[in-house]
């Protein structure tokens, strides 16, 4: 785990470099919050927000490793649609780190995939877009990937957005929740790892 020291350095440079504050929160894997705390006060006299950083190192650099944490989903994912009574169409994941993990589950379970890409500023109205590229989700059940979900402000979008698009979302899946919910606006969520803050 990395000391708030280097989280600030890291944070600043990602904005020498020009990310914006939600790009860097999910290079660094922590809340906006947590990243406009480290960018603009003093952190030696104030309280930061309560936050739980995610190293994905390990896991990220090697595609076979990516591909375990898929097939993890994939088992999570069929129980959850036995559970439901219910299929699904196509994986839709969440730019960017939901993206690597959407393409392995939709490989593994022979479905459709779908790339979103939130807004910048984050809202709960959504205001992403698909990527024209990949699969429409216009009249499909559709299950989203990504890699964490904090204030679920994205997953809300994301939810949002596929609606109007004509989707029904029937599931969402992260590898780490570090909230306590168990769904998303309606839409059941699942994680292979939930936090929480004791104290």
């Amino acid at each position: 785990m990395k000391g708030i020291e280097s989280l600030v350095e890291e944070a600043m440079e990602y904005k020498k470099k020009g990310l914006k504050e939600k790009e860097i929160a999910t290079e660094l894997s922590l809340s906006v919050d947590t990243v406009t705390w480290l960018l603009t006060r003093n952190v030696k006299e104030e309280k930061p927000p309560i936050d739980v950083q995610i190293g994905w190192r390990s896991v990220g650099v090697f595609g076979g490793r990516i591909g375990l944490f898929a097939t993890l989903f994939s088992d999570i994912i069929m129980e959850e649609m036995d559970d439901l009574d219910t299929d699904f169409d196509t994986v839709t994941g969440v730019a960017i780190n939901g993206i690597p993990l959407a393409t392995l589950i939709s490989e593994q379970l022979g479905k459709e995939l779908a790339i979103y890409r939130p807004r910048e500023e984050e809202r709960r109205g959504g205001g992403g877009a698909l990527s024209s590229n990949y699969a429409s989700v216009e009249g499909k059940k559709v299950v989203i990937v990504d890699d964490v979900i904090s204030t679920g402000e994205t997953m809300q979008g994301a939810i949002t957005d596929m609606e109007e698009m004509g989707a029904e979302v029937v599931l969402c899946v992260v590898s780490v929740n570090k909230d306590s919910r168990d769904e998303v606006i309606g839409v059941p969520l699942r994680a292979l790892i939930r936090t929480q803050v004791i104290g």
